[in-house]
This record gives structure tokens, C-alpha cells and sequence, in this order.
């Protein structure tokens, strides 16, 4: 009896099959987005002198690796940083580098606090042990600090220039080209400008 040849099966269209697969996997594949903090670092100076800092004008953050926070060699809570960091920030009790007074500050005017917004600097630093997340808490406080020291400067001057009952992160928000705002934009960034100069961002983030 004769035996039956086994069928054969027609893999002529597998390739065609795979290929299609493959697309269908790039297309609806979702990549993972790298995740950190956005900041511009300051331009290069061309300046090769050295700068000396007066201790008094840096404000020393440190994070240990059992999450805890020292700041100026004192533990402290992170609900209470924000307002230490403003109070140094607006102490205001010297100069600045032009020998000027810093006249619009509000703070105590401690001689062994920072002379000026100017000159004062908040060092951040953290030891490998310390976690991401209590890392991005402390740095938000001390942005914020920044930021309310700005937003107090804004309410103050923005009615002079035409901006009555702006903070600062409005004013940010409304000098955008794809905002609605139908103000003067070119003004209100001259105004912007004018307030990060007087309380410049100086956050050092060493490791």
C-alpha cells in the first residue's frame, strides 16, 4: 500500500506576517520618558578670578541617607524650610556688590545673616542614601521661597507699571506667546526681568 505524502505547509506569506507584526509592536510600544528636574544652568563666566563668598551668605541644606534635614547644622522639618529660606533670602543686612543697600528688603537686617539677595546662595547637598522623592520635596520648598519673595515683589511694583494684582508666576505665565493675555507683553517681561535681578535664583546642587 502506498504512503500518503504528508501536506505541505505554505509558509510563503510568513514573512509578510512577521513584518506586519513588527510594525504593530513599534507603533503601540510605549517607551518610558526619563524623569528629573529641569534647570538651566548659568552661563559660563570669562571672569578667571576667584570669588570669595562670605560664609554668612550661604545657606547650607544638607540630606542625609535616612532622609533627614539639616539645615545650618540643625535638624529641621521640611514644612518649616520655606520660611527659614525666605528669612535669609530677605535679610538684607549688608551690601551687595555695589555697595548698595538692598532697599526693598523686609527681613531683620542680622549682620550674621546674608547682606544681600544679591550675594546669597542656598547650598543644596545630599548624601547617595537620601531618596528621590524627599530630595524633589526639599528642593520644592526652597524654590518656593524664591518664589514667594518674588511674588511679594511683584504685587508691590506691578501697579507702577500698569500690573495691578499680578504675582510673579502670572506675570511668567501671561508673558508667554501662546497666552491669551492682551496686555503689553514686552513691558511685562522688562518687569520680569527687573524682579530676577533682585532676587536672583542662587540654588547650588552639589552631591
Amino acid at each position: 500500500m502506498a504512503k500518503r505524502a504528508a501536506p505541505e505547509v505554505n509558509a510563503g506569506s510568513m514573512a509578510d506576517i512577521a513584518f506586519l507584526l513588527l510594525i504593530f509592536f513599534l507603533v503601540t510600544t510605549t517607551m518610558e520618558k526619563d524623569w528629573g528636574i529641569n534647570r538651566k544652568l548659568p552661563p559660563m563666566e570669562d571672569s578667571q578670578e576667584d570669588v570669595i563668598i562670605k560664609q554668612k551668605n550661604i545657606f547650607t541644606v544638607l540630606l542625609n541617607g535616612k532622609d533627614q534635614l539639616q539645615v545650618e547644622d540643625e535638624l529641621m522639618q521640611v514644612k518649616d524650610l520655606r520660611a527659614a529660606a525666605v528669612e535669609f533670602l530677605d535679610n538684607g543686612g549688608g551690601t551687595n556688590a555695589d555697595g548698595e543697600k538692598c532697599n526693598y528688603c523686609k527681613g531683620k537686617r542680622n549682620p550674621k545673616s546674608s547682606d544681600h539677595p544679591d550675594k546669597a546662595i542656598i547650598s543644596l547637598k545630599n548624601e547617595r542614601q537620601t531618596s528621590y522623592g524627599f530630595y524633589i520635596s526639599v528642593q520644592n520648598e526652597l524654590v518656593g521661597a524664591y518664589n514667594v519673595l518674588r511674588n511679594r515683589r511683584a504685587l508691590e511694583i506691578g501697579p507702577q507699571k500698569g500690573f495691578r494684582g499680578m504675582d510673579f508666576l502670572e506675570m511668567q505665565k501671561n508673558s508667554k506667546p501662546s497666552s491669551t493675555w492682551i496686555g503689553n507683553k514686552k513691558k511685562l517681561k522688562e518687569l520680569i526681568s527687573q524682579i530676577k535681578l533682585e532676587y536672583p535664583m542662587k540654588l547650588s546642587e552639589v552631591q
